[in-house]
């Protein structure tokens, strides 16, 4: 497999570069290798992100290289894998606590029967966060880490609950529950009070 390694040489000040530079890696999903050396597997869309990065900082003073190289031992690139693989579980696991967080939240506002349509869209502002979270997160899961799947069944969960939460809103409200799947947006322009 190739991959790429992206080496950028930054000036110690200001450290907004650094920063800069480090959440943009880990935005895209780049595992640090050591001393400064990020690893992506190679892809056209990967590679065009490094190189406007690289862009980006040597107008601010520092240096950049991207190279497209092999792993070698062989044993390298499995280690590589196993290693995104760990940095994708662990967001994972961060979003499956999430997911615990807003289904505890939803059976709080049910036993409090809190069911107006405020709290109804508090709660799918939260479901929306975590839809885009768990896309992103996706989004960098090149190789499909152990928790993955668990992620996406926690989601679903959690859409089920925000359905059955919405309909007891429309219901408390004396109106007929929108008939929409659970990841929909509920439009309730109209009939909030």
């Amino acid at each position: 497999m190739q991959w790429l390694l992206f080496l950028p040489q930054l000036p110690a000040t200001p450290s907004s570069l650094r920063v800069m530079v480090w959440r943009k890696m880990r935005q895209i999903g780049a595992l640090g290798l050591q001393n400064g050396v990020w690893v992506l597997p190679e892809r056209e869309d990967l590679w065009q992100q490094l190189n406007d990065l690289q862009g980006s900082i040597r107008q601010q003073g520092g240096e950049a290289f991207v190279f497209r190289a092999q792993a070698h031992p062989p044993e390298a690139e499995a280690l590589i894998r196993e290693r995104f693989c760990a940095d994708r579980d662990e967001e994972y696991q961060e979003f499956l606590g999430r997911c615990q967080d807003f289904l505890a939240e939803i059976a709080k506002e049910t036993r409090q029967e809190k069911f107006t349509f405020a709290e109804m869209e508090e709660i799918e502002e939260d479901l929306q966060k975590m839809e885009h979270w768990l896309n992103k997160i996706r989004a960098r899961d090149f190789f499909g880490a152990t928790q993955a799947e668990p992620a996406s069944r926690a989601l679903e969960a959690c859409q089920q609950a925000f359905a059955t939460f919405v309909s007891q809103v429309y219901r408390r409200q004396g109106l007929e529950p929108p008939a929409v799947s659970s990841s929909q947006s509920f439009d309730t322009g109209d009939a909030a009070p």
